[in-house]
Parts: structure tokens; sequence; C-alpha cells
């Protein structure tokens, strides 16, 4: 008996490993690239807003346009992603906003951007979501906390990566009779194309296809998973018509607002941010990589801490809490150094959240509403963090010209963000018992 369970374990083991190896580098790369491609306005900012007549409020309009359309396509992405199957969807996904993004660098005036940002935010609707719905079909959920920190890693990295290489590529102005900024948004835009591409003949739609496990691995994962699938089945199952008039779904979208909202804006504007300090364009793209080179490794240490502690509440909550200390004393201070600091602190809570979220939000859905309840959850959040506060931040620098006051909106919404997942969290946890002692 104690020889099949010690099998059993190591058969577990070997195929998460498995699984983990083959799937999540090449979802990490695409994600790398999605949000490249999203961000690399606040670096293109640099000399794009000059050219081509931006304001403070325009510029936030246009990123705020992004989110908009994210937020309109988002659930029927996820919708088409379960009926055609992620690697056919994926795939259509990334070609076509890698496409867009590229074609950034055809635009010619404040209108002509505003219509490609919101196009690239209707191509890339549903990716995150269809990622995290895609895991639900591959990894267990006592390993979805790390994974999901794992895949997430893409988003701090992105921006680790993409500043200093984007600083260089500004330098690229004049070559071929084009400015910096153009050479940014092609090179950029492209490598996406050919990984969707990679993504039509790599992904494997379910465990059951998987000709790369062995036949005991298949049948461990296919059997595991379908298990899993049938506990959530057994949770009250929320119409798709009935989802968004649910309290619970709009409360886990509210608490993930903060987070989405923490890290759009600094994305979009951060550059801005340190140039006010009186930088050069390769010191903000070095400057502006250091706070997700710290954000990288420790929100993959906090999702491996959730799941090897079982919790989730306090994962959750503490990294709201650090998004709103690191705000409010951001835009108290003047001077650079600090403002890094608590840039990174902000940075670290926003991505630090992610890993030990999205395995509770998955957990509290039913399989039925899952895809539709990640999107929609996903999709306000973004529509609130990206397309509400991004022009926020554009509104109050305007106003008060200082890049600083402008991140003090967020500190009252990470309060809110984490009394509202303390209500919410007390809320699942007393029906959990109710349905223990019913049974």
């Amino acid at each position: 008996m104690e020889t099949t369970v010690t099998d059993e374990k190591q058969l577990e083991r070997e195929t998460v490993k498995k699984v983990t190896w083959r799937l999540l580098p090449f979802l990490m790369l695409c994600y790398l690239f999605a949000f490249i491609d999203r961000g690399n306005i606040g670096m293109a900012a640099l000399q794009m807003n000059q050219d081509i007549g931006l304001s403070s409020k325009m510029f936030g309009f246009a990123g705020s346009l992004f989110f908009i359309a994210y937020f309109i396509f988002e659930v029927p992405s996820n919708l088409a992603l379960q009926r055609f199957g992620a690697r056919k969807w994926l795939a259509r996904i990334m070609i076509t906003w890698g496409l867009i993004s590229a074609s950034t660098a055809l635009v010619q005036g404040p209108h002509s951007l505003y219509f490609v940002r919101f196009i690239l935010g209707a191509a890339e609707a549903g990716f995150f979501p269809g990622v995290v719905l895609y895991l639900t079909y591959w990894i267990p959920s006592a390993y979805r906390a790390r994974i999901v920190a794992l895949f997430m890693v893409a988003i701090p990295a992105a921006s680790f990566i993409a500043s200093p290489f984007s600083a260089l590529l500004l330098q690229m102005d004049g070559v071929g009779g084009m400015r910096g900024w153009h050479w940014l948004f092609i090179i950029e835009g492209l490598p996406t194309v050919l990984l969707g591409i990679v993504c039509l003949f790599f992904l494997t739609d379910r465990p059951e296809q998987a000709i790369w496990l062995t036949t005991r691995q298949r049948e461990w994962l296919t059997r595991t998973m379908a298990a899993e699938t049938a506990a959530r089945t057994a949770k009250a199952h929320v119409p798709l018509w009935k989802l968004f008039s649910n309290p619970h779904v709009w409360g886990m979208a509210l608490v993930c607002s903060c987070a989405s909202a923490a890290g759009s804006v600094l994305n979009v504007w951060q550059p801005q941010l340190l140039k006010s300090f009186g930088l050069g364009v390769m010191q903000i793209g070095l400057i502006n990589s250091i706070p997700y080179a710290v954000a990288c490794v420790l929100m993959v240490w906090w999702g491996r801490h959730s799941d090897r502690t079982r919790e989730r509440r306090w994962h959750t909550a503490i990294p709201l809490l650090l998004i709103g200390a690191g705000m409010g004393l951001a835009s108290a201070v003047h001077t650079l150094a600090p403002v890094v600091v608590l840039l990174s602190l902000v940075l670290i809570g926003a991505y630090s959240f992610k890993g030990p979220f999205w395995a509770m939000a998955t957990g509290w859905l039913a399989t039925g509403s899952a895809a539709a309840g990640l999107a929609g959850i996903n999709a306000v959040s973004n529509l609130i963090g990206g397309g509400l506060m991004v022009n926020v931040y554009g509104w109050v620098k305007e106003a008060t010209g200082s890049y600083s006051l402008a991140l003090l909106p967020m500190v009252l919404m990470s309060l809110v963000s984490v009394t509202i997942l303390l209500v919410l969290s007390s809320k699942s946890r007393a029906q959990a018992v109710a349905m223990k002692e019913a049974t």
C-alpha cells in the first residue's frame, strides 16, 4: 500500500514537471511579447507625443482605449477559445495583435493612434484569461498559484527587458528616414506574429491528446483533471446571463482592479515620471527596468509560499496593502532614489497579488462558468484599472502638474479592494463550511 502511494506521488511529480516544462516556457514567451506590445507606448511616448501632438490627457486617453476594447471583447474571445480550442484561438490572437502593434508605426496624429490602440485591445482580448483557463485543463489545483505566478513573471519581465531595449531602439532615430519610435513598434511587434504561427504546431488542446506524455502520465493527468472538473461542477453553476449580476463576480473584479491599475498606470506613465527627474532616454530605460526585476523574483516566491501554506486570502490582501502604501509614500517624495524604491514596492504588490488571486478565483467559480467568469473578472479589472485609472492619472497630472500626486487616487483604491476581498473570502469560507456540514 505504501509503495503504491509512493509510486502515485512520484507519477504526479513527474507528470506535473513534464507538463510545466512543456507548456510554461512557451506561454511565458508569448505573454512577454503581449506586454511588450501593449506597454511599449510608454517608452515610445518620450519621442512620439511631441511628434504627433499629444497632451497628457490625450496620451492617457490613447492608453486607456486599449483596455476599453479589451473589456468589450474579452468574454466573447474566451468563449471562442472554449469552442475552437486554445491552439487555434491563441494563435489567432497573437498573429493579429502582432500585426496591429507593428502598424502603430504608421500613426500620423492623435486620432489614428486612438484607432490603433482600440483595435490592439480588441485583438489581444482573451489572451490572459484564455491561458489561465487553459492551465486549468493541465495543472492540478495544488500547483496552480505557483504556476500562474511563474506564467505571470512575463509581465514584469516584459518591462525589465523591453525598457532598456526600447531605449536602444529609440536611438535608431533617422535610420531609413524613420523616427526611433517607428522602429520600436515594428521591431517589437513582428516577433509576436512568428510566435502565433509556432503556436499552431506546438500547443495541445487537452491532456488526452498529449502524445508527448507517457501513457501512464496521460492517464493520470486526464483522471486527475476530470475529478477536479467534477468537483467544480458540483458547485452552484452560474448561468452566463446571470454571471454579471452576481455580486461575487463583481467583487472579485473590483479586487483585481487595484493590481491592474497599479501595473497598467506605471507601465504607461512610469517612463514620463522618471523623465521628470531630468533623466536621458537610456537612463530612463535602465532605471525603469529596476522595479520590474525585483518584482519578477518576489512574485514567484510569493506564489510558491501561497501553495505551500495552502493560504490564499492574506497572500492576496497583503500585496494590495503594499500597493497602497507604496503609492501613498511615492506621492510625497521628491527625490529619485526613494521614488524608485517605492515604485518597486508597488510593482512587487501588483504582481505578487496575481498568483494567489487567480488560484483563488479559479477555485471559486463553477466549471461551466469558469471561461466567462475568468474573462469577465479580467475584463472589468482591465477596464477600471487600465481604461479608467490610466485616464485619471493623466487628468490629475494635467491639473496639478505633478506626476507624483497623480498616484494618490490609487491609495484609496487599494483600501477599498482589501475591504472587498476580506468580505468575499469570509462569505466564501462560510459557504464552504455550510456545504460540508450539509454533506
